[in-house]
C-alpha cells in the first residue's frame, strides 16, 4: 500500500520500552473510586443516584445530557457516598463534579444479554455502544455512537500511538488484537464501510505480527494492517488520514465530509465488548511510566482509580519524580497532586525527572526564524497566531487557523526561543469560547427581553381591545334605551292627542 506523508512533524526518541517488560498488569480495586461526571466531549452526565445507594457492578450511575454527552457506570459493586464538588485546582476540564464510591464488592454480572455481532441490526448495535458509555479512547474523548451514525466507505482503526512513552495501544495490540480485528469488523458493519485500515508504527514490532496473526484468522479479507512510520503527531486523525489516503480533510471539515471514520484501537475492542459481552466501559488499559517510577508498565485500570493508587501499583515514586502529568511529554495535563482519578480519555500517566524538563524562565523574543511553522503539522503560522494572541486580536486569530491548532506541541519543541506557544493557543482558544458562551447568553437574554416586550405589548393592546368593546357596548346600550324612552314618549305623547279628540 502506498503512504503518503504530512507536512510538519518531529522525529522523537522512543521510550516505549521502558514500560513493555511487565505485559499487562490488571490494577487491585482501590478502596473509593472517584468518576467524573465530565469524560467526554459533551455535557457533563446527571446523576440517577443518590448518596448512600448501593449499586451493582455495570449499573449506570449517570445518564449522558445531551447527543454529545455519555453514560457513566459503577467499575465494581459497593456504595454511593457522595457527589463531590470539582477542584479548582485542577487542569482545565477537570474541575467538575464527581462521584465517590466506595468499593464493595467485585461482583461480575452483566448488565446486558450478549448480541451477535454478525446478525444484530447496526441500529441494535450503535445503541448497545451508546447504552455502554464508549468514547474515543484515542483522548478526545468524542461519544462513540455520535461517530457511527454516518455512513463511512473507509475505517481506520487508529494504533499509531506516536507519543514516545505511551505504550497502551502497543499493549492492548500484543495481547487482544483478535478483540480489535473482531471490533474493527462490527464498527465497519455498522456504517456500511468495506475497507478497514488497521495503522500501527513501524516501532512497535510484536503489535504488527500480533495484528497480522489476528487479521489472518479473523479479518476475512475486509481487515488489512498497515505500517505507518513513527513520526510525531501521525496518530493524530487528519494527519492519519492524510498518510493512508493522500486526502487532506479541509479546514472547518471533519473526516466524514471524506467518507473516512477513525476510532482507537481501544475503542473497537471495547464496542466488541459491550455487544459480544454485554460489558459497558469500566475499564482501560494506561501506561504508567517515566523515570520517576520505579516500575513503569502497563495496567488495565478501573475507571476512577486514583492516580495515587496507581502509581503504588508501578512500586511508587523514585528520587528522580518532579513533574507529574496525565498523557504523554508533549500533549499531557501536568497535575499539581496524585489525588486526580483515571477517565476514559486518560491513558498514561508520566512522572518526569530533571533530565527531561527544559529549565524554567529561559523564555526569549521570538526571532521570527520560523522553526515552528516548519515543524506544524497543520499548516499554521504559530508566530502569527502567537502575536495575535497575546495582542487580544482573538477575532483574528481564529480567522488565522487557531482552532486548527492540534495543541501537539510541535512548535513549542521547535522553538529555539523556548515560547510556551501551545499554552498561548490554549488560552487563545479557550478565551474565544468562553466569549462565544457569553454573546450567546446575551442573544438569549435580548430574546427573552424582546419576547417579554412583545408579550407585554400585546397584552395592553388586548386589554385596550376589551376596555374599547365594553365602551362600544356601554355606549350602544345607553343609544338603545335613550331610543326606547323617546318611543315611548312619543307613544305616550299619542295617546294623549287621541285621548283628547
Amino acid at each position: 500500500m502506498r503512504l503518503h506523508s504530512f507536512p510538519g512533524g518531529l522525529r522523537l526518541p522512543g521510550h516505549k520500552d521502558a514500560s513493555r517488560a511487565g505485559g499487562l498488569q490488571a490494577v487491585p480495586m482501590p478502596p473509593e473510586l472517584h468518576l467524573a461526571l465530565q469524560q467526554h466531549a459533551g455535557l457533563p452526565a446527571l446523576p440517577c443516584v443518590l448518596p448512600g445507594e448501593r449499586v451493582a457492578r455495570g449499573q449506570c450511575l449517570a445518564r449522558a445530557d445531551g447527543e454529545f454527552s455519555a453514560d457513566l457506570h459503577a467499575p465494581c459493586a459497593g456504595r454511593m457516598l457522595a457527589i463531590a464538588p470539582g477542584d479548582p485546582s485542577a487542569p482545565p476540564g477537570r474541575q467538575g463534579a464527581h462521584l465517590v464510591l466506595a468499593c464493595e464488592g467485585d461482583d461480575t454480572v452483566a448488565p446486558w444479554p450478549a448480541l451477535d455481532p454478525a446478525t444484530a441490526s447496526p441500529d441494535a448495535l450503535r445503541e448497545r455502544i451508546r447504552a455502554a458509555g464508549l468514547v474515543g479512547l484515542g483522548g478526545a474523548g468524542f461519544p462513540t455512537a455520535e461517530k457511527l451514525s454516518v455512513g463511512r466507505d473507509l475505517l481506520v482503526l487508529n494504533g499509531a500511538e506516536c507519543e514516545p512513552w505511551i505504550a497502551c495501544d502497543d499493549a492492548l495490540l500484543r495481547h487482544h488484537a483478535e478483540e480489535v480485528v473482531l471490533g474493527g469488523r462490527m464498527l465497519a458493519r455498522i456504517v456500511g464501510a468495506p475497507r478497514v485500515l488497521l495503522a500501527i508504527e513501524d516501532s512497535m514490532p510484536e503489535a504488527l505480527a500480533a495484528a497480522r496473526a489476528a487479521c489472518d484468522a479473523h479479518g476475512e479479507g475486509v481487515v488489512e494492517v498497515v505500517s505507518v512510520p513513527t513520526i510525531y503527531p501521525e496518530g493524530g486523525e487528519r494527519q492519519l488520514i492524510r498518510v493512508l489516503t493522500g486526502r487532506e480533510v479541509p479546514r472547518g471539515g471533519l473526516p466524514r465530509d471524506l467518507g473516512v471514520i477513525v476510532q482507537n484501537v481501544g475503542t473497537a475492542r471495547a464496542a466488541w465488548r459491550a455487544v459480544a459481552h454485554g460489558e459497558p466501559l469500566l475499564e482501560r488499559i494506561v501506561t504508567v511510566t517515566g523515570p520517576g517510577v520505579a516500575r513503569p508498565g502497563n495496567f488495565i485500570v478501573p475507571l476512577g482509580t486514583p492516580v495515587s493508587h496507581l502509581v503504588a501499583q508501578a512500586g511508587g515514586y523514585t528520587p528522580q519524580a518532579r513533574r507529574l502529568l496525565l498523557g504523554g511529554p508533549m500533549m499531557g495535563l501536568a497535575l499539581p497532586h496524585d489525588g486526580f482519578a483515571i477517565g476514559k480519555p486518560d491513558n498514561c500517566v508520566l512522572v518526569l525527572g530533571d533530565a527531561e524538563l527544559r529549565p524554567a524562565g529561559d523564555e526569549m523574543p521570538c526571532i521570527r526564524c520560523g522553526d515552528c511553522a516548519s515543524a506544524c503539522p497543520a499548516r499554521l503560522l504559530p508566530q502569527q497566531l502567537l502575536w495575535q494572541v497575546r495582542a487580544d486580536r482573538l477575532d483574528d486569530a481564529r480567522e488565522q487557523g487557531l482552532f486548527d491548532c492540534i495543541e501537539c506541541g510541535c512548535c513549542d519543541l521547535a522553538c529555539p526561543s523556548h515560547i510556551p506557544l501551545t499554552a498561548h493557543f490554549r488560552h487563545g482558544k479557550s478565551e474565544l469560547r468562553a466569549r462565544a458562551v457569553e454573546t450567546e447568553r446575551a442573544h438569549a437574554a435580548r430574546e427573552r427581553y424582546e419576547t417579554r416586550l412583545q408579550r407585554l405589548q400585546r397584552e395592553a393592546a388586548e386589554r385596550e381591545q376589551r376596555l374599547a368593546e365594553r365602551r362600544a357596548g356601554a355606549a350602544s346600550a345607553d343609544a338603545v334605551a335613550a331610543a326606547l324612552e323617546r318611543a315611548r314618549a312619543r307613544r305616550a305623547a299619542g295617546t294623549e292627542g287621541g285621548t283628547d279628540a
